[in-house]
C-alpha cells in the first residue's frame, strides 16, 4: 500500500499540494549573503524551537491541568472556536479540516487496528496528535469511525484532520505567533484562557510547515529529486531570499486558509498565461500558449498529485470541437503508480515560463482555434483509488475509496480558455 512507505499529502495540505500565489518583484533588493542578516538568526532560532516542537511521533499531551479543564477547554477544534471563532471558521473551510478524508481512512482501515507504526506513515501529518492516534485505534477496533461515548454531531478527534492542536499545543502548553505589534500579555498568566501561550517566531518561518511538506534527504526520491520538495524548492527561489515565507501566500493577515491548487483564484494570482494569434501556413495551423511562473514561490505544481492539461482544439461556426484536432500538452511531474518510475517532469519553476506550440491540419469546417488549461488537483490520486478499487477491497473500506474517487473526480476545474480566431 502506497501509504505505508510514503507520506503523500492530499491537496489541500497536500496539504495539498499547497500552491503560493503572491511575491514581490523579481528584482527588488536581496540580503546581503556575507553575513548573518536578522532574518538569518530568527530562521536559526525557528529551527532550534521546531526540532523538538515536531518531534514524531508527538507525545501525548497528558492530564490537562484542572484549572485548563474547568474552563471547557479540550484539544478538538470546536473548543478553540468559543474564543477564536475566525480562525476556527478559515480551518473548517480549508482541506486541512478534512486531511482524514475517505482517501485515508479507507486504506487505514485496511491495515491491523494495533499496527501504529503503519499509521504513523499517514497520520504523522494528516492527523499527528498522539491522542488522535489513540483515537484512530479505537476507531479501527470498531471498524466503524464513531467512538463510543463522543458528543453527537462531533467527529471523533482523529477524523479531524490536521486539527489546531497538532500545531499549537505540546505537553498541554499553548504555543503561537507573537502579537502584532510585540506587546506580551500583562498580568497573571493562570487569569488567562488555557494559561496564556508562549510566543515562538517559529510560526512565520517557512520552516514550519517543511515538517509536512518536505522529505528528508535520505527520504524517497525518483530521477534524484524527492518525491516531497517543495520547502526545497522555495529554498531555491527569489521568495526565500526576499523573505516571502509561505504563510505570506497561504496564510494572508494569519488567516488559516491555506488555499493552494484547489484555489481557481489562487492558481490565477500564481501563472501568467498568453497565447498568441494562430496562423495558417500550407494547410497547418500554427498557434503558441506560454504558461508563466509569475507568483508561484515552488514548482508549479508542487508534488506528483496535481497536474495542469493544456488542450489546443479547433472549432467549427457553433463552437463545436471538432474531431481529430486536439493536442495536449501537460505540466506535472508524472510518475508510475508503483512510484518506480518518473515517466516526465513539466513542471514550471519559480519565475520560469513553458510554451506549447500547436501544430495540426486545419479542418475543412474550423472557424477557431480554443486554447483551454484544466488544472487537475488530484490527478495521481484518482488513478490511485482507481487502482485501489480493482483490487479485492471489500466492505467499509471500499465504500470510502469509492468515495475518494468520486470526489478526486470533480476537482478538476478549467482556468483559462481562450478562443482565437482562424485567418
Amino acid at each position: 500500500m502506497l501509504l505505508r512507505y510514503l507520506r503523500l499529502s492530499l491537496p489541500v495540505l497536500i496539504l495539498a499540494a499547497f500552491l503560493g500565489g503572491c511575491g514581490p518583484d523579481p528584482h527588488s533588493a536581496e540580503p546581503s549573503p556575507l553575513k548573518p542578516t536578522a532574518t538569518s538568526l530568527v530562521e536559526a532560532e525557528a529551527a532550534r524551537f521546531l526540532e523538538k516542537h515536531w518531534a514524531r511521533p508527538l507525545a501525548p499531551q497528558g492530564k490537562l491541568p484542572a484549572s485548563v479543564s474547568a474552563q471547557g477547554i479540550s484539544l478538538a477544534p470546536q473548543s478553540c472556536a468559543s474564543c477564536h471563532a475566525s480562525q476556527f471558521k478559515d480551518w473548517n473551510d480549508s482541506l486541512h479540516s478534512r486531511a482524514m478524508g475517505p482517501g485515508i481512512m479507507g486504506q487505514l482501515q485496511e491495515m491491523p487496528a494495533h499496527a501504529r507504526d503503519d499509521h504513523q506513515s499517514c497520520i504523522r501529518c494528516h492527523a499527528p496528535l498522539a491522542e488522535q492516534a489513540d483515537s484512530l485505534v479505537a476507531a479501527l477496533e470498531k471498524q466503524a469511525g464513531k467512538q463510543a461515548g463522543g458528543k453527537p454531531g462531533i467527529r471523533p478527534l482523529h477524523q479531524q484532520g490536521l486539527v489546531c492542536a497538532a500545531c499549537h499545543v505540546r505537553n498541554n502548553a499553548w504555543y503561537g505567533q507573537p502579537r502584532r505589534d510585540g506587546s506580551q500579555p500583562v498580568g497573571d498568566p493562570s487569569a488567562y484562557p488555557h494559561g496564556g501561550w508562549k510566543a515562538s517566531r517559529a510560526f512565520e518561518s517557512s520552516q514550519f510547515c517543511a515538517a509536512c511538506h518536505q522529505f528528508e534527504d535520505d527520504e524517497y526520491a525518483l530521477n534524484g529529486k524527492l518525491l516531497e520538495n517543495t520547502y526545497k524548492e522555495w529554498q531555491d527561489s527569489r521568495y526565500a531570499r526576499q523573505g516571502v515565507s509561505c504563510q505570506s501566500c497561504h496564510m494572508p493577515d494569519r488567516r488559516h486558509l491555506w488555499r493552494g491548487i484547489h484555489d481557481p483564484e489562487m492558481v490565477k494570482k500564481g501563472v501568467g498565461i498568453r497565447a498568441g494569434a494562430a496562423s495558417i501556413a500550407n494547410g497547418q495551423v500554427a498557434a503558441r500558449l506560454s504558461v508563466a511562473n509569475t507568483g508561484v514561490g515552488h514548482y508549479f505544481p508542487t508534488y506528483v498529485t496535481p497536474r495542469v492539461v493544456i488542450r489546443g482544439f479547433q472549432q467549427d461556426a457553433a463552437g463545436h470541437k471538432l474531431d481529430g484536432t486536439e493536442q495536449q500538452f501537460v505540466i506535472g511531474r508524472q510518475v508510475t503508480l508503483d512510484l518506480s518510475t518518473e515517466i516526465a517532469d513539466t513542471r514550471i519553476a519559480p519565475d520560469a515560463e513553458a510554451t506549447f506550440d500547436y501544430r495540426m491540419p486545419r479542418h475543412g469546417r474550423a472557424v477557431s482555434l480554443m486554447w483551454q488549461a484544466e488544472v487537475q488537483p488530484d490527478a495521481f490520486y484518482l488513478e490511485f483509488y482507481v487502482s485501489l478499487l480493482q483490487s479485492e477491497m471489500k466492505g467499509s473500506s471500499r465504500q470510502l475509496i469509492t468515495q475518494a474517487r468520486d470526489s478526486a473526480s470533480a476537482s478538476p476545474y478549467i482556468v483559462f480558455s481562450r478562443r482565437l480566431a482562424l485567418p
